[in-house]
């Protein structure tokens, strides 16, 4: 019975964290209203602040969780990849396409939030951004030591403009798909945008390596 109890906690707390990164994203932290989170979640307010106490703590929560999947994400595509740093890069680039598609959401509200000052970007920056910088850094600075980028271009312009390339057609995904009228979530297309970022940074034959 409390086995069961703790379960049907721990899903609680999930559809509430996926509501509230769905609400934060779309609505930004002042435009999201607590009471909508919870009718998304389907549960009752008063669980919503059992759980989190109130609106910035359950924002730190599903930034937190969405940056854990992303990690969860990266370390099971890196795991066990050769020490060739081409092949690192590639898994690497195929695993953030692969992160975003499934959770858009993360994009847009990472684009709300780093475009201005303030207390969440601060917090947002040194809990998650600075210590994922500092894993990408050094990858890409291998990369350029051994050639696949080049040497006279500070790594991290190589890091935002990695970010860039994968996360544009998420966040507009809407204009993408009157463009097109391709859903750029769709594996397929996912698949064929992490192809294409792979190409802009290591070369077309990257390409033709076995897909991910």
């Amino acid at each position: 019975m409390a086995a069961t109890a703790l379960d049907g906690a721990a899903d609680t707390r999930e559809r509430i964290l996926a509501a509230a990164l769905d609400a934060f994203s779309e609505q930004g932290f002042d435009g999201a209203r607590t009471r909508d989170i919870a009718s998304r979640a389907g549960v009752n307010l008063s669980l919503l602040q059992y759980h989190f106490g109130g609106k910035p703590k359950l924002w730190r929560a599903a930034v937190d969780r969405a940056f854990a999947e992303m990690h969860a994400g990266l370390d099971g595509m890196l795991e066990g990849a050769p020490d060739d740093e081409r092949e690192r890069l590639r898994r690497l680039i195929h695993a953030y396409v692969q992160w975003v598609a499934r959770c858009p959401e993360f994009v847009r509200l990472m684009h709300e939030e780093g475009k201005r000052r303030g207390p969440r970007m601060r917090w947002l920056v040194d809990r998650h951004v600075k210590p994922m910088f500092a894993r990408v850094v050094p990858q890409v600075e291998r990369a350029q030591r051994q050639g696949l980028l080049p040497a006279d271009v500070p790594a991290i312009h190589f890091v935002y403009a990695l970010v860039g390339s994968v996360d544009v057609i998420f966040h507009q995904a809407e204009e993408c798909k009157r463009v097109t009228g391709i859903d750029p979530s769709e594996p397929s297309a996912a698949l064929a945008h992490a192809r294409a970022v792979e190409h802009l940074f290591l070369g077309a034959h990257a390409s033709r390596r076995t897909q991910t």
